[in-house]
């Protein structure tokens, strides 16, 4: 019985680092980027500020984007092209962040864009374009624990995987991208420690 007890341990033991493993690379992955940077989510000083701004910024998924801006004074809504050039929140992707400064996540790759829904802040240029690199983060799955007792045949319930967008739904367009989320990270901690409770 101690044998077996010792085996769950380490097995236990393995999926705890095999989870850390996994979340800390893509925690020092992730950059944060302050859009705007000092002048932060505001109407611009012209109309290439947040154009240059996005150039000037290599943004990958996982990244996030802070929208610093006073609560109350404006707002980001992350939209599709034709709603974008046409400063209208038609079919926007996700909730209006009203509460600055707001932090969104950036979960798939492709064209996103961002418009202030304030009444003619849009207008005067108060939105953003980016284009973000990579697919969409994967976690390596972590290989089966080997078990130190012999006649233990069991084996680990496989984990669901994380697909598809989360939370709200997506604009439509046949090749819109899914939304930027504000769930960050600890699925993938949450995935080992699963893992680890089925070894126990």
């Amino acid at each position: 019985m101690a044998g077996g007890g010792l085996g769950r341990w380490q097995a236990v033991a393995m999926a705890v680092v095999a989870s850390f493993a996994v979340v800390f690379p893509m925690i020092c992955a992730a950059t944060s980027h302050t859009v705007g940077g000092s002048l932060g989510w505001t109407i611009p000083p012209n109309s290439s500020f947040y154009p240059n701004w996005a150039s000037q910024n290599k943004l990958a998924v996982g990244d996030t984007l802070v929208f610093n801006f006073p609560t109350g004074a404006h707002t980001v809504v992350e939209v599709p092209k034709s709603s974008y050039d046409a400063c209208s929140t038609k079919n926007q992707v996700g909730p209006t962040l009203s509460t600055g400064p707001a932090t969104v996540t950036i979960n798939s790759a492709g064209k996103h864009y961002y418009i202030c829904s304030v009444t003619g802040h849009c207008a005067l240029n108060q939105k953003l374009a980016i284009t973000v690199s990579g697919g969409s983060p994967t976690t390596p799955s972590i290989p089966p624990v080997a078990s130190n007792s012999p006649g233990d045949a069991s084996s680990p319930t496989p984990l669901p995987t994380a697909g598809g967008p989360s939370g709200s739904s997506s604009g439509g367009g046949s090749s819109a991208a899914q939304p930027a989320s504000m769930v960050g990270i600890p699925a993938a901690a949450a995935a080992g420690l699963l893992l680890a409770a089925a070894l126990w």
